[in-house]
């Protein structure tokens, strides 16, 4: 049976195209040539590169050399420039055929996916930034709110009732002093009622690595699987420590995803992670193997929000901003080694 696949090239809703090893474009669908707003003709005469957002480019570079090899792509995302200027972001799924020099590739339109994914991003910023601000307000005005009461306090006491006779001054004066320790009574309570808060939002408890570990990358399995990315892991020195599991689990989570986001472009993710305890202090050592930063340029920047460090405007920083927070509120801390093309470690120094 000789079945043409022409038609559903044709009426595909997704990104079809054929591309040549030579980097340019044998065949494309409708969809794609009606999403980039370009003619065939035009598509077909100029290198793939040129469409794509200058600082993507490097980076596709490198994911276009693995498929050459004859590795597939899959989940590779990129940004195109259409005729008209627009950013359209796009989700890459390509297979190589060596014998024919050609790629196939399949192509989601994910732009809008994105744009949710940033606003939401920095919603959820604003909103951090918003109650830790309405914290510090509170804790600054019950604290500064305790001096002055206590002020009252004092000099009520310093006053020798005994020697005023105007019963009403008497009751006057009383008055304030009961006043005064009443306040700063609610004062205290209040105080008490924040830091119960932070506690309860808080709740440490013995948390197994081994079980974080096995979570997260159950969690996200399928981008692991598809990044080819490997681990090596020993927790036998430290199994447990007390934290939050919540923390913890996202603390893993974001780590692993940005080794696999920022793996090199040639290899495939190595990611070691180990526990032990050193001089008295337990510690956790998360270890990739990717692209890295120039810590002489990045230095203490590195978890600052809105910090992108591989040309990836996708990147809000978001993850190590939170990673840090989470960290530093149960009181641990956190060191970064790094360098281009040779990985990355993080070092978490628990309290």
């Amino acid at each position: 049976m000789n079945l043409s696949l022409e038609p559903f090239f044709d009426i595909s809703l997704d990104l079809l195209c054929i591309a040549g090893y030579d980097g340019y474009f044998k065949k494309v669908n409708p969809t794609f040539v009606k999403l980039l707003g370009y003619s065939e003709e035009e598509l077909f005469s100029k290198k793939i590169s040129e469409f794509i957002f200058e600082a993507d480019r490097d980076l596709t570079m490198g994911f276009r050399e693995n498929l050459v090899s004859g590795l597939p792509l899959v989940n590779f995302e990129n940004r195109y420039v259409s005729k008209s200027g627009r950013l359209i972001w796009l989700n890459w799924t390509s297979i190589p055929l060596p014998n024919e020099s050609l790629i196939y590739a399949i192509a989601k339109d994910i732009t809008d996916k994105k744009q949710w994914e940033e606003e939401r991003a920095n919603q959820l910023i604003k909103l951090d930034k918003k109650n830790q601000h309405l914290k510090t307000l509170n804790y600054k005005t019950s604290h500064d709110l305790r001096s002055p009461v206590n002020n009252l306090i004092a000099l009520s006491d310093f006053l020798d009732l005994d020697s005023i006779s105007d019963e009403e001054t008497l009751k006057i004066l009383n008055l304030i002093k009961l006043s005064a320790q009443g306040l700063k009574k609610s004062l205290d309570e209040y105080l008490d009622h924040l830091k119960l808060a932070d506690s309860l939002e808080i709740n440490t408890q013995e948390v197994s690595f081994d079980e974080v570990l096995k979570v997260v990358k159950a969690t996200i399995g399928t981008l692991i699987e598809a990044s080819n990315a490997t681990f090596t892991s020993n927790f036998s020195k430290l199994p447990t420590i007390a934290f939050n599991r919540f923390y913890m689990e996202s603390i893993f989570l974001n780590f692993i995803s940005n080794s696999i986001k920022y793996a090199q472009p040639n290899s495939f993710p190595k990611i070691n992670i180990t526990s032990k305890i050193e001089n008295g202090k337990k510690k956790l050592i998360y270890s990739d193997s990717g692209l890295g930063f120039d810590m002489k340029t990045v230095g203490d920047k590195i978890f600052n929000l809105n910090k992108g460090f591989h040309g990836n405007k996708d990147s809000k920083g978001v993850g190590l901003y939170l990673v840090h927070n989470y960290i530093t509120k149960l009181g641990a801390t956190i060191n970064v080694e790094s360098s281009v093309n040779q990985g990355t470690t993080f070092t978490i120094i628990f309290k």
